[in-house]
This record gives C-alpha cells, sequence and structure tokens, in this order.
C-alpha cells in the first residue's frame, strides 16, 4: 500500500520504553525531551529479570540457543517484550505511525520534522530504522524531502533498535511475525525476509545514542561470553549465520 502524505511532527507520537527500575533514565530522557519540546507517551517496559523463566511468552527457547549459540537471557526477553507492547501500544491507538524509542538515546531538535518527512517518503507500510551501531554496504532507495537517504544495509545485524518509526499497519504485521522469540530483538526486527514487513534504515542516524550507552540493562559482555557454546555444539549457530547472510543479500539486492 503506497502512504499518502500525512505525519506532521505534531501528529507523530513518540513512544518511551522504559522499566520501572531505570527511573534515573526516564527522568534524563524526559528532561531532554522538555527542553525540546517533543512530547513522551510512555509505555511499560518488561523487566525480564523480573519475570521467571517459567512465565515467559512466546518463546522457542530451543531454537533460540541453536540460532544464537547460547540461552535466552532475562533482559533479551525483556527488551522483545517491551517492543511487543510497544507495537501494540501504536495498533491500539489508532494513530497512522509512530517513533519508538528506548531509554538510552540523546533526543534531537530535528528528530521530529525529520521523521515526518521519512514517513511521508516511504513507498509502503514498514520500518525506518533512525540509529544503529553499523550500516555496511547502503543501498538507498528513496529520499525523504529534508534529504534524508533510506534503504538497506546489505551486511547485519546491524545492532540496535533504539529509535525507529513504524506506521500501524506494519506493527499489526510485527506483532504476528515476530512470535514466537528466536532471536534477540534488534536481529529479529531487520529479519524482512522471515516476517514480511519492510525494514529500512537511513544512510546516517537520524539521533544518537545517549550518556548511558554503554550503560546496559541486559547483560555484560562477560556475562554473553560465560554462556557461549563451544566447539562442535556451535555448529547449528554458524549455519543459520551463514543462511542468514544469504537471505539478507538476496532481499536487499531485489
Amino acid at each position: 500500500m503506497t502512504l499518502k502524505p500525512m505525519a506532521t511532527e505534531t501528529q507523530l507520537p513518540v513512544l518511551l520504553i522504559n522499566i520501572e527500575r531505570a527511573a534515573a533514565r526516564r527522568r534524563l530522557i524526559e528532561s531532554q525531551a522538555q527542553e525540546l519540546g517533543i512530547r513522551l507517551v510512555a509505555v511499560a517496559g518488561v523487566d525480564g529479570a523480573a519475570v521467571p523463566q517459567e512465565a515467559w511468552q512466546d518463546v522457542d527457547l530451543d531454537l533460540f540457543r541453536r540460532r544464537n549459540g547460547r540461552p535466552m537471557m532475562p533482559g533479551e526477553y525483556g527488551c522483545y517484550r517491551s517492543h511487543l507492547n510497544a507495537l501494540a501500544h501504536l495498533v491500539e491507538s489508532g494513530q497512522e505511525a509512530a517513533i519508538i524509542i528506548e531509554d538510552d538515546v540523546a533526543l534531537s531538535q530535528d528528530l521530529m520534522q525529520r521523521a515526518a518527512a521519512i514517513v511521508d517518503a516511504l513507498p509502503q507500510d514498514g520500518v525506518v530504522k533512525l540509529v544503529n551501531h553499523r550500516t555496511v554496504g547502503f543501498r538507498r532507495r528513496f529520499a525523504s524531502r529534508l534529504g534524508d537517504l533510506v534503504g538497506y544495509s546489505r551486511f547485519g545485524p546491524q545492532g540496535s533498535s533504539a529509535c525507529y518509526v513504524v506506521t500501524r499497519r506494519a506493527a499489526e504485521r510485527l506483532l504476528v511475525g515476530m512470535r514466537p522469540q528466536s532471536l534477540p530483538l534488534d536481529s529479529a526486527l531487520e529479519r524482512s525476509w522471515d516476517h514480511g514487513v519492510p525494514v529500512y534504515t537511513t544512510a546516517s542516524n537520524v539521533i544518537d545514542f545517549g550518556a548511558l550507552r554503554n550503560d546496559t540493562l541486559i547483560a555484560s559482555q562477560a556475562d554473553y561470553r560465560g554462556l557461549k557454546l563451544r566447539g562442535l555444539q556451535k555448529l547449528p549457530t554458524h549455519l543459520f549465520r551463514v543462511r542468514e547472510a544469504l537471505r539478507r543479500a538476496r532481499y536487499t539486492l531485489f
């Protein structure tokens, strides 16, 4: 479906994901938003550390282990569920699109205008990631009226889903296509070839990460290393990653 120009910075809600124990993060980003005149809509995040594993919903733990070479961590479960909550909030609101942000980004003066222009330029319902850790082999698909280039990253995952704009119809499809969880949120969101929703990226970040970027609530690098499988146990992970690279290359090429 082709979208008609309809987004303005005042019509585009900004959905902030935050968990209760990260009150300091929320105060910091709310202070930024107030200074910039940006209205935030709080979405209750899921604190994975507070949810017993037996109560986890819509997860495939065995498939996650094979695909990632380690078990799923509570923080990864919480992050995934939090973003599903944000997508559901957009669908229930009836708004045509929204910006979804995590609480560790640095808001910018021109975020709202640039995001609205990107929504207007979308050739179809979908997602546009506005910040990434890396974009390699960028392939341009279109440009907004304010000059942001939007397209695909031929290599990935790009890391981070800290800020993206998504249309309501795309959110509806993601709520179905991204269940059950078998990957971290950052990797799962980019898999257009699997869930069927176009996911684009800007050539350069529209906003930056904030001062709390390295103060992760999910896990440290040591935690990741300590859980990794070794030797032949990790063979299914290697095979999955090769297949994913090939599928991504085909999707971004055609």
